[in-house]
């Protein structure tokens, strides 16, 4: 069965799908997608429903955040793409996601891919390959200059860890490059997208 995917940028009229697809249980272990925009001694004492409505207000401040995918007119997934500085722990000199010059932590050209979510019925059908290439096609559109990603080897690591970030092998299907190795198992990959 062909499933077709529309995506569009999650906007503040668009929440009550975000809200749809993330479930009462906030997507991944109530994160509601605020892990990398919030370090742990805040967001690991917040609940719930405290993580929820921050990332309502992130939304409702604008810009998109990342993109929300439908298919029959549902929202179905989601994809967190936008700047690096957007996403600050994305940015911690302490992670492997760091950027490879500091000052691109701020740089409004280089973005980052950090985050998928596929509403469980459609997950193992391929899906991913569409919703990164949505996610290029949207930061490509708002004048991005590069495109990060930190993604997951599965060849080192079992699958039912972090799935969230991606695998490497649909970031290397979408043209991203290895720039860097800082853990084993988890490249920081590259796509430029001047070209």
């Amino acid at each position: 069965m062909d499933i077709t995917l529309q995506f569009a940028p999650v906007t503040a009229d668009l929440w009550p799908d975000f809200e749809t697809l993330f479930g009462p249980k906030g997507a991944f272990c109530g994160c509601w997608c605020v892990a990398l925009r919030l370090p742990y001694a805040i967001r690991g004492n917040m609940t719930i429903d405290q993580r929820k409505d921050f990332m309502r207000a992130r939304i409702e401040a604008g810009p998109p955040p990342g993109i929300l995918g439908y298919s029959e007119r549902k929202p179905v997934a989601w994809v967190q793409v936008g700047p690096r500085y957007d996403v600050p722990q994305f940015n911690s000199p302490r992670t492997c996601t760091r950027p490879l010059e500091e000052r691109e932590a701020e740089d409004a050209s280089v973005w980052a891919v950090s985050c998928f979510f596929l509403s469980s019925p459609l997950r193992g059908k391929g899906l991913s390959h569409r919703m990164l290439a949505a996610a290029v096609d949207h930061a490509r559109d708002e004048g991005a200059c590069y495109l990060d990603a930190c993604p997951i080897d599965h060849t080192k690591q079992p699958k039912s860890v972090t799935l969230c970030i991606g695998s490497t092998a649909i970031f290397n299907a979408a043209g991203f490059k290895m720039v860097a190795r800082r853990k084993d198992g988890r490249p920081l990959m590259r796509l430029d997208l001047r070209q």
